[in-house]
């Protein structure tokens, strides 16, 4: 991992007068893990939103494999063709299958005939354990297995990173594991991921680095080692102690 497939150099944005991201910067080295943690409202959701072209930046850039990444870049398309994007909330459409959820990106965006788009839209779900509910409504899933379609839906599209944006924060805390253990599978390949978690265990377990946001910024950022030990930051420690006692 010798060179940054997404580099994020202090970008900041605004909401009216409510600054949200402050000169923040991240970079990302193909093939790598990099969980994203910090306190609720510190920017983490918006970070991910700019990383993707969902909203444009307001100071610095966003570049993907070298090219800008912006709402009105000229191949801002083919860009995020291959970032995929796992929601908090799943974000189905109700009146399709789980296979036609999944399928629907490959024959939209990939232009795929739909009998190809449909076989690869199995095998993903097959990849995330749900082919024996190919042709169940989201209503009929739960949410544990609606995220899964989700992220079933993001590796469809054989992006080159995928974007989780706490992919648990929706669920029932029964039905968190059974998402964790999809994306620890993935996570054991070469995929590139940028996770925005609250599980700390988790991060230490996929993650090859971990930054701390707040307020706005990266403030300290290591591997996962260096960032949970008892000589790591001390803003982190005290976050991680807030988040166990929460969760």
């Amino acid at each position: 991992m010798t060179s940054n497939l997404l580099s994020v150099e202090k970008i900041s944005k605004a909401y009216g007068s409510t600054r949200v991201l402050r000169g923040l910067s991240l970079d990302l080295a193909a093939g790598e893990k990099v969980a994203v943690i910090g306190r609720s409202g510190s920017g983490k959701s918006t970070l991910l939103r700019c990383v993707n072209g969902l909203e444009p930046v307001d100071e610095g850039s966003v570049k993907f494999d070298g090219e800008l990444v912006h709402p009105r870049s000229p191949r801002i398309r083919e860009v995020r063709r291959q970032i995929g994007f796992v929601f908090q909330s799943f974000n189905l459409f109700p009146h399709m299958t789980a296979l036609e959820n999944v399928a629907i990106g490959l024959r939209k965006v990939r232009k795929l005939a739909k009998g190809e788009a449909r076989e690869k839209a199995a095998s993903a779900l097959r990849q995330v354990g749900l082919i024996d509910k190919i042709n169940s409504w989201p209503r009929e899933l739960s949410g544990g297995q609606q995220q899964r379609v989700g992220i079933a839906r993001a590796i469809a599209m054989e992006p080159r990173m995928i974007v989780f944006d706490e992919p648990t924060s929706a669920l029932d805390p029964e039905l968190v594991g059974e998402v964790l253990a999809v994306i620890r599978d993935l996570a054991e390949g070469e995929m590139s991921m940028l996770l925005v978690t609250h599980e700390m265990r988790f991060a230490r377990r996929v993650a090859d680095r971990v930054v701390f946001v707040s307020d706005g910024a990266v403030v300290a950022g290591g591997t996962p080692e260096s960032m949970f030990g008892v000589d790591g930051p001390p803003e982190v420690r005290n976050f991680v102690r807030e988040a166990e006692h929460e969760f």
